[in-house]
């Protein structure tokens, strides 16, 4: 009866540790969905501002010269 015991509970065991892992995965994935959508607005954002200045503004200056 103890083996059986101590089986039943080491098969929870994993089948918990299997779903946390699962989840954890999950959680991960929407986290770099996220950031991805993020990383594209401001692509549009910078786009959208540079189409919107005149000429010459709103590019790298260098200041070294």
């Amino acid at each position: 009866m103890s083996d059986a015991v101590s089986l039943a509970r080491s098969i929870v065991s994993m089948q918990a540790d299997s779903t946390r892992q699962a989840l954890s995965i999950e959680m991960l994935k929407q986290n770099a969905q996220a950031e991805q959508g993020v990383l594209a607005m401001l692509q549009q954002s910078v786009e959208q501002t540079q189409a919107v200045l005149p000429a010459g503004q709103g590019a790298l200056v260098d200041r070294t010269a």
